[in-house]
């Protein structure tokens, strides 16, 4: 029953589910449709928000190409490709493989979300070197990972509200991450999904005749240095100034963290081009390097404006505090978390950023816990999974993910949407009986 059901969503997904930059366009013209009806939008204040917002996340896009471009760099350096190879080599059988890449997903994404994106696909890419196993599943069991983010360690909500400053700081005060990151609620719901999550992956593997394999390229050999080499070719290749500027960066992180500093995702992309300089040795395997990773940035570059126009027309018009308001007008003390991570996993859909909608939710949702005497820490956690709940269907964050496995958003869409499910279930039991 469990295969039917698989096999139904994944032909259903590639019939009817277009391009990611379909889809957004779509999503923007049902955030407007939904602002005209509901809020009385006039027509031409709306395209003044969504217009105004458009360029909102341009630092955000950056940082996300950054992560598909460092990532890629320093996934192409020859001690991570081994380590990746000798890893993937010990997947020896098609279900094998997918619990192991869901495995390696879920703690990369749990350290923190963009290392577990790039480090999910390009270990997906090497296991399809090694095992016939349906490729499409494959990335899409390294997408799952996904899942945890909010609840880990670069859970922005939890990291936020534990930050001194925060802009509801008083209202609702600090909330320390033994309450949200390492509450027992919130372990429960990580072990729940760190065991149902390669279960379910595992038992939607395709047979034989179903899988659809792939076989990435060989990497290209790095570039030789000719006898009669001018002297700034001979500079490109010399290694001496790359690994000067590559040990001073990694001297700066060291001194970051020994000083406390955090993980974040500035923090990712700089430890992961400072270690692609260093061992890439040569500013001319880096610059190849480079050329290979950044063929594929062009969706982000292109969508993420997209959805900051439409986190404007969200939030402009009002529509998100209207949406949230409903979900909280008919909850109980008992009940506000799991009707809080429902609306979250709706707003997230046309609002696909876990600070930007903590922003729109927060100054409805905490005063509703107070006026109800419910667990804020609770109620801030629900907002988070909520965010990561159905990240499964929205594919602002899967876009750098399959830049590097090379496939399109209805490659796995079909498979997201069984784990959406299920997973829905679970965190919303969580929430509702814990």
């Amino acid at each position: 029953m469990f295969q039917r059901a698989t096999r139904l969503s994944v032909r259903l997904v590639e019939r009817y589910l277009p391009d990611a930059y379909v889809f957004v366009l779509i999503f923007t013209a049902i955030a407007a449709a939904a602002a005209l009806a509901i809020e009385r939008t006039p027509p031409l204040e709306l395209i003044r928000h969504w217009g105004g917002g458009f360029w909102e996340l341009l630092g955000f896009s950056m940082q996300m190409l950054l992560v598909l471009v460092t990532g890629f760099i320093l996934a192409r350096t020859p001690p991570v490709a081994r380590m990746l190879t000798a890893l993937a080599s010990r997947c020896r059988t098609p279900r094998n493989a997918i619990v192991v890449v869901t495995l390696v997903a879920l703690i990369a994404n749990w350290i923190n979300w963009g290392f577990g994106l790039v480090i999910g696909a390009l270990f997906a890419r090497e296991v399809a070197r090694h095992v016939r196993v349906d490729y499409r599943l494959l990335v899409a069991s390294a997408y799952s990972g996904f899942l945890v983010w909010h609840g880990g360690l670069s859970g922005s909500i939890p990291l936020t509200i534990a930050t001194e400053g925060h802009f509801l700081q008083d209202t609702m005060g600090l909330i320390p991450t033994s309450e949200t990151i390492f509450a027992p609620f919130n372990l429960l719901i990580l072990a729940l999904l760190a065991i149902a999550i390669p279960l379910i992956n595992r038992a939607m593997t395709p047979g034989d005749d179903e899988a659809v394999l792939f076989s990435p390229p060989d990497d290209p050999a790095p570039p030789a240095l000719a006898h009669d080499a001018t002297p700034a070719v001979r500079l490109e290749h010399g290694w001496i100034l790359s690994v000067a500027v590559g040990a001073a960066g990694l001297a700066y992180l060291v001194d970051h963290f020994a000083t406390g500093g955090g993980l974040n995702l500035n923090i990712v992309n700089y430890g992961f081009l400072m270690l692609g300089i260093v061992l890439h040795r040569t500013p001319a395997r880096l610059l190849a390097a480079l050329q290979e990773a950044i063929k594929g940035g062009a969706g982000i570059v292109v969508q993420f404006p997209f959805y900051a126009g439409i986190m404007a027309i969200l939030v402009g018009s009002g529509l998100a505090t209207t949406l949230s308001e409903w979900f909280a007008s008919f909850a109980s003390a008992s009940t506000l978390p799991l009707w809080t991570f429902l609306s979250a996993g709706l707003i997230n859909m046309f609002v696909p950023s876990g600070g930007g909608q903590w922003a729109v939710q927060a100054p409805v949702m905490v005063p509703a816990a107070q006026a109800l005497d419910a667990d804020l820490a609770r109620v801030a956690m629900a907002v988070a999974w909520g965010d990561a709940w159905t990240s499964m269907l929205q594919p602002f964050f899967a876009l750098p993910l399959l830049a590097i496995a090379g496939l399109k958003i209805k490659d796995i869409m079909g498979y997201c949407l069984m784990l959406l499910f299920a997973s829905g279930v679970i965190i919303g039991a969580v929430f509702l009986f814990a």
